[in-house]
């Protein structure tokens, strides 16, 4: 069986386990997510191979990550994420992009990302869930943060803290390429 097989397997059970541990419907979970009824039933009978915006948007709405939803080992405590293994969201072709290094429920979703934006890009997120909060930890470079509209520069060897159900985008006005490591804790959904 090929990983893109276990993976697709791995997606139907957990997002299956996931709705059926929050008492939603097929609907309900359409609805929070902005995903159709049939692609739900897609993805639970492991027919699909969604994009992982649309598997964001499941994980956001069961209030799991997204490496919760793509678990297919099952065992010890300790989870080592090899550097084959980390699961690069975006790229750009100027060598831009965000990977997602590690992920947990405690009790929510926890997520820790390695980001990249070349001078002059930037990437725009929507709201997260009430209650997400997100960090960040400038490397090299300095971010530009816009969050509900105001800029904060983040120099390198800075951090920030910010609540994410707002809209916010992260961005490079530099000459040279930032680097940082973000956070981000998703309230657990009741």
């Amino acid at each position: 069986m090929s990983d893109l097989d276990l993976l697709t397997q791995s997606l139907a059970r957990n997002v299956k386990r996931w709705r059926t541990e929050r008492g939603f419907t097929l609907d309900t979970l359409a609805a929070r997510a902005g995903v159709s009824r049939g692609m739900l039933i897609q993805i639970e009978q492991a027919r699909t191979n969604p994009s992982l915006g649309t598997v964001v948007k499941i994980g956001d709405a069961l209030g799991v990550s997204i490496t919760t939803l793509l678990d297919y080992e099952q065992g010890p405590k300790v989870r080592i994420v090899p550097a084959g293994q980390v699961v690069r969201l975006w790229h750009t072709d100027a060598g831009s992009y965000s990977r997602l290094l590690a992920g947990a429920e405690a009790p929510g979703p926890l997520e820790m990302w390695d980001w990249r934006l070349m001078p002059g890009e930037g990437s725009s997120s929507d709201p997260h869930p009430t209650g997400t909060v997100e960090l960040v930890h400038v490397t090299a470079g300095e971010l530009t943060l816009t969050v509900d509209g105001a800029d904060h520069r983040v120099p390198a060897g800075a951090s920030a803290s910010f609540e994410g159900d707002t809209p916010h985008t992260y961005a490079n006005q530099g000459d040279v390429p930032m680097e940082m490591v973000l956070a981000v804790s998703v309230p657990p959904v009741h």
